[in-house]
C-alpha cells in the first residue's frame, strides 16, 4: 500500500476540535486518568493489554494496595506478583511488569525514563506501551496505536477498504503521529482509546450519531 498523505492543517484542526468536543461529554472517568505518576500509569497499560477496563479495574486498585511503588513491587517474589495478578490471565505481563520494576529500580533509581530509546530498552514495553508512558505520564507529544486508535484513524482518513489492505504498522504510525496536537497529547490520546472503544466500536458504530461523518471516508459503508 501506498504511503498515506498526512491531512493538511485544516482536516487536522477540524478533527481535534470535534473529538475533544465529543471527549468532554463522554470521556470514560477511569481511575489511571487521576494521577501522574509513571508507575500507575504503566500498571495500567500493562493490565489493559488484551483485556476489558471493567476487569481491569478492580484489580487495579487492589494491585497498587499491595504493590504501591516500584521499589516495592521490586523486592516481591516473582510468584507474589503472579498471584496478585491472578484472576487477569496472561501471566507473563505480570513478569514483565516485575522485571520493569526491578530494572527501574537498579538502573533508574525507581524513576521511569521520559524518553521512547529508554524505555524501549526495558523488557516488555514495545512501542505503543512507551507512547502512553510518553502521552500521559510525561505529558509529551507522542503518539500510540492500539486497536481502537487503529480503526478509528483507519475508518475516519483512510476508508474501509484501504484500512483492510492495509499491511503492517508503519503507515498508521505514519498517520497517527502527523495527527497529534501540539500540547494536548494527553487528551487526545485518551479521547481517542474511549471513542473507539465506545463509539466507533468494531461491530455497531454509531456512525447516524458520529461528529466525524461529514468527513469521514468510511461513513455509510456497510461494515464500518
Amino acid at each position: 500500500m501506498a504511503a498515506v498523505t498526512p491531512p493538511d492543517l485544516l482536516a487536522r484542526r477540524r478533527f481535534h476540535r470535534r473529538l475533544l468536543a465529543w471527549y468532554a461529554r463522554h470521556g470514560r472517568d477511569l481511575p489511571w486518568r487521576r494521577t501522574r505518576d509513571p508507575y500507575r500509569i504503566l500498571v495500567s497499560e500493562i493490565m489493559l493489554q488484551q483485556t476489558q477496563v471493567d476487569r481491569v479495574i478492580p484489580k487495579y486498585r487492589e494491585f497498587l494496595g499491595r504493590y504501591p511503588t516500584f521499589q516495592q513491587l521490586a523486592r516481591a517474589r516473582a510468584r507474589d506478583v503472579t498471584r496478585a495478578w491472578y484472576p487477569l490471565g496472561y501471566y507473563r505481563r505480570a513478569e514483565h511488569l516485575h522485571g520493569i520494576a526491578r530494572e527501574t529500580v537498579a538502573r533508574y533509581g525507581g524513576r521511569l525514563p521520559d524518553q521512547g530509546a529508554e524505555l524501549l530498552r526495558l523488557g516488555g514495553i514495545g512501542r505503543y506501551t512507551a507512547g502512553a508512558i510518553l502521552a500521559f505520564a510525561h505529558r509529551k507529544d507522542a503518539a500510540l496505536v492500539d486497536t481502537n486508535v487503529r480503526r478509528v484513524l483507519g475508518r475516519v482518513f483512510l476508508g474501509v477498504r484501504r484500512l483492510a489492505r492495509l499491511r503492517g504498522e508503519k503507515t498508521m504510525w505514519d498517520l497517527a503521529e502527523s495527527l497529534v496536537p501540539a500540547g494536548r497529547a494527553y487528551d487526545y490520546n485518551q479521547a481517542l482509546m474511549d471513542f473507539g472503544a465506545t463509539w466507533c466500536t468494531a461491530r455497531k458504530p454509531k456512525c447516524p450519531r458520529c461528529p466525524m461523518k461529514t468527513f469521514c471516508r468510511s461513513y455509510g459503508c456497510a461494515g464500518a
